[in-house]
């Protein structure tokens, strides 16, 4: 199974070995990703995932457009027709995790659950690893 294979839909409950070198992505995030690339009327870029450090946590989400073709060391995947790129350094700290989109009263949006988490704060954007 390939990283890209892997990263369809949501884990299981008992993950594959491969399932700690990459990321899932939950059809509900890719459909979301698909309507903002349309909007943006780039739908044939790529969606970029990492963390970088910051926020009231310790370390904060980095989810963002990318037009350039991917980086020489990122994870790619590509889910139902979207591509994503994840950097070497940020899949360390995401690995094993699910983008999934969520929509509450309070929020919509992508949201990770990310098993790497120890805590979060009260906003959800930023966290601290265990």
């Amino acid at each position: 199974m390939d990283a890209a294979e892997a990263a369809i839909g949501s884990p299981q409950t008992s993950p594959p070995p491969s399932a700690k070198k990459t990321v899932f992505v939950s059809d509900q995030a890719v459909v979301f990703a698909r309507q903002k690339l349309a909007q943006r009327g780039t739908p044939d870029a790529a969606v970029r995932l990492g963390i970088k450090g910051g926020g009231c946590s310790g370390f904060s989400y980095v989810i963002q457009f990318e037009d350039e073709p991917p980086r020489e060391r990122d994870l790619v995947l590509d889910v139902g027709g979207v591509r994503f790129y994840v950097d070497k350094k940020s899949l360390v700290y995401l690995a094993g995790s699910t983008l999934d989109y969520e929509k509450t009263l309070m929020f919509q949006g992508f949201k990770f659950r990310n098993p790497n988490e120890a805590a979060s704060c009260g906003c959800g954007h930023s966290f601290t690893v265990k």
